[in-house]
């Protein structure tokens, strides 16, 4: 699923609702767990999962095209977690 079609499937489900405004809230929803991680935050989503994010430390690697080392800065990547309800539901 893409975001388009989380869009319209919330909207179908709720007709009250225009697309337009289904789009702001799935933005703003989006927005607030990337902000969250941002600021170096967790966002717990009980049922689902948790966002959090790791630190990958510097390194040197390799250019897979001409196999020359490159340096690779230290960064935050994000991680989930899924939660025990979803993982019951995946393998059931």
């Amino acid at each position: 699923m893409i975001r388009s079609e989380l869009v319209q499937k919330i909207a179908s489900e709720n007709s009250d609702l225009r697309v337009e405004e289904v789009e702001r809230i799935v933005d703003a929803f989006f927005d607030s767990i990337v902000d969250q991680l941002a600021a170096g935050g967790r966002v717990e989503l009980r049922g689902f999962g948790a966002f959090s994010t790791r630190a990958r430390e510097s390194r040197t690697g390799r250019n897979p095209r001409t196999g020359t080392p490159v340096a690779v800065n230290a960064k935050k990547v994000p991680y989930f977690k899924p939660g025990k309800e979803m993982r019951e539901r995946l393998n059931d």
